[in-house]
């Protein structure tokens, strides 16, 4: 099959014939019809996540066809049309007991510990446990940006910062992720304030719900969302929130980010990580997407050739990158 085969981490990758993937006994192999591309994958080509050998194949947020199953699979999952969590829960550790497969123990990503789907082909593990089905009405290109943007974003802002209608909401960096956290919250009914340095960021944030897109700082916020990885937003949505407020951190911070615990411990604020969705909760997610708003994010579509070109441009403009292998 060909795949985007990272040889060194910050190195241009190239298109390459790679053998295709076999499924575990208890995985499954997806024809890939359509995958994000992510800041995440960035991160990982970048070599920020020393859980990624090399070479590997990056791409983590995808959907498509099942092809083939393990044998402790059940073969009703040939031909469906499925998309995954990123997290790829193993669905018998006690954090999968609990309810928390987004936080399992023995967790496989693709794109950082297998090889991802910046390819023909991605294998799954532990298919029972993270194999979601789609509704018809649910087209591949919309389905891969789920598996990481919008379903982080959805349980950032339904199960960890707890947003309620008429709530003050910010959500600082506008990528692919905060622009889905923009759309969860202001469906929930938040007034929803939206800050990154991208004009156009800003304007894609209003279509989707932003109440108020700046470039400025709010102040007074119920809850606070850092959709960026950036320090200094970080700290700008500590300092933004109301005493008692807030804040998830939702994009990946660099080793060393200092964090402003002064204002944290004078107005008492809650800080939570969030990290991704388990399968359970996408039946709701699905069926409350507003697939046209999730649709608009998407700004470019590139054949798998474009991946690289990608990688390489992640930032430059706003919205969403879909490859088509």
């Amino acid at each position: 099959m060909r795949a985007l085969v990272i040889e060194e981490f910050g190195r241009p990758g190239e298109i390459q014939e790679v053998p295709r993937p076999d499924a575990a006994p208890d995985g499954a192999v997806i024809a890939v019809a359509a995958t994000g591309v992510c800041r995440s994958d960035w991160h990982a080509w970048q070599g920020h996540d020393d859980g990624v050998p090399l070479p590997f194949v990056p791409g983590h947020e995808f959907a498509g066809t099942v092809v083939s199953v393990g044998s402790g699979v059940d073969r009703a999952w040939l031909g469906q049309r499925v998309t995954t969590p990123f997290v790829c829960a193993c669905g018998r550790c006690d954090e999968c007991a609990a309810g928390e497969q987004q936080v399992c123990a023995r967790q496989e990503q693709p794109g950082f510990t297998h090889d991802g789907s910046f390819a023909e082909f991605v294998a799954v593990r532990y298919a029972e446990t993270n194999l979601v089905a789609l509704p018809d009405a649910v087209s591949f290109d919309v389905a891969a940006t789920l598996g990481c943007r919008y379903a982080t974003a959805w349980r950032a802002v339904h199960r960890r910062a707890r947003v309620v209608a008429g709530e003050r909401v910010g959500v600082f960096g506008c990528g692919g992720l905060g622009l889905s956290a923009v759309i969860v919250a202001a469906q929930a009914g938040a007034h929803v304030t939206a800050v990154d340095r991208s004009p156009d960021a800003l304007e894609f944030a209003r279509r989707l719900g932003a109440a108020d897109a700046d470039t400025t700082m709010p102040s007074e916020l119920h809850a606070a969302l850092e959709c960026s990885g950036h320090p200094a937003l970080v700290n700008a949505a500590l300092r933004s929130l109301r005493r008692r407020g807030r804040h998830v951190q939702v994009g990946l911070l660099p080793d060393g980010a200092h964090t402003a615990m002064d204002v944290v411990i004078a107005r008492e604020l809650d800080v939570m990580g969030s990290h991704g969705m388990p399968a359970r909760d996408y039946p709701e997610l699905l069926r409350t997407l507003p697939i046209d708003a999730v649709a608009s994010m998407i700004a470019r579509r590139e054949p798998l050739e474009g991946a690289q070109l990608a990688l390489d441009a992640l930032g430059d403009a706003a919205g969403v990158t879909i490859l088509h292998p």
